[in-house]
């Protein structure tokens, strides 16, 4: 079957800027093959569970993840077996059907919004018939991922549960605490409860309460006078970065002392921050709520929807609903 074409949104020349010059640290790039990649390359945005390519489809694209996190699954008598995650900086493409040469065996999902930039394999294919550099630069990234393959094999052979989740959050540092519960559950082959009670226990030492206070404390008043929740992309190694702190400590701290993952506190901040322009007249008259939920830094309508009935119990139009009743 073919995939049914996905629109592409514009391609801003940064981003192919941005790949070329992570591609040269491999190898030199001509400036012709530069061109090149201006004029071809295309861009597709997804938001959070839309899938890139679906499993039976053929994939007529190698793909670059710019921002965010791919999942690659195959349904195997109604289970889900994570292939891959791939995060941004990181090449994808169907393994089973390259090249479009036959239908994928694995479906491509994006588990947070995502921007991916391509280019049609048969322009690929044309390009390595005439840039040496290309196919040196492409063998290097085919090495890297024979290397990471091997590694995700062994993950999910050695050890027991807890054994393949030390060596997880050991080989992927970050990834445990920004990836939804399950896909990670699925990828080390382990029921999502299994993972949640697992993560529960202390891989990792165990903070001062003070010192863990202190570092809550200078999260908060970080979010409360920069508004950083209204980043689209925030991750919790970002917000670690301008606190200056280890990415672990502060997922470490939000598990263990607020009972809450990254993405829902700081939703949270989002939805705290969206009630309180609800409270403004003027601002339900001029702005609808999914224009204010962007605001807040929600990057999608799903997202929006799905984490405020998860957080108020009630969906947006309820709740809107609610307060119009109300005045």
């Amino acid at each position: 079957m073919f995939e049914e074409p996905l629109p592409f949104t514009q391609v801003k020349p940064a981003d192919i800027a941005y790949i070329i010059n992570l591609l040269a640290t491999q190898h030199p790039i001509c400036k012709e093959l530069q061109d090149e990649f201006h004029q071809h390359a295309i861009a597709i945005q997804l938001a959070e569970e839309q899938h890139l390519l679906h499993q039976g489809h053929l994939c007529h694209y190698m793909y670059f993840i710019r921002e965010g996190a791919l999942m690659a699954y195959s349904l195997h008598k109604q289970k889900k077996i994570t292939t891959y995650i791939s995060v941004e900086n990181e090449f994808v493409s169907s393994l089973s059907g390259l090249y479009g040469e036959k239908p994928s065996r694995e479906a491509i999902v994006a588990i947070e919004p995502t921007l991916v930039l391509g280019v049609h394999t048969d322009i690929l294919q044309n390009w390595y018939q005439r840039f040496f550099d290309l196919n040196f630069i492409i063998r290097k990234v085919y090495e890297n991922y024979y290397r990471d393959a091997q590694e995700r094999s062994h993950i999910v052979r050695v050890g027991n549960a807890k054994e393949r989740y030390a060596y997880f959050v050991k080989s992927k540092p970050g990834y445990v605490d920004r990836l939804p519960l399950e896909c990670v559950a699925s990828f080390l082959d382990m029921k999502p409860e299994t993972l949640a009670r697992i993560k529960k226990q202390d891989y990792i030492k165990p903070q001062d309460d003070l010192e863990a206070e202190r570092l809550l404390a200078k999260m908060k008043d970080y979010i409360h006078r920069t508004e950083c929740f209204k980043e689209k992309n925030l991750k919790v190694q970002d917000l670690a970065m301008k606190l200056d702190v280890p990415g672990y400590k502060l997922s470490h701290v939000l598990n263990s002392h607020v009972r809450k993952n990254f993405k829902d506190f700081i939703n949270h901040y989002r939805i705290s921050y969206l009630k309180a322009q609800l409270e403004k007249v003027e601002n339900l008259q001029s702005f609808t709520m999914e224009a204010l939920a962007l605001q807040a830094g929600f990057a999608s309508r799903s997202g929006f929807y799905k984490a405020f009935s998860k957080a108020e119990g009630v969906s947006p139009r309820v709740y809107l609903a609610g307060k119009a009743g109300k005045q």
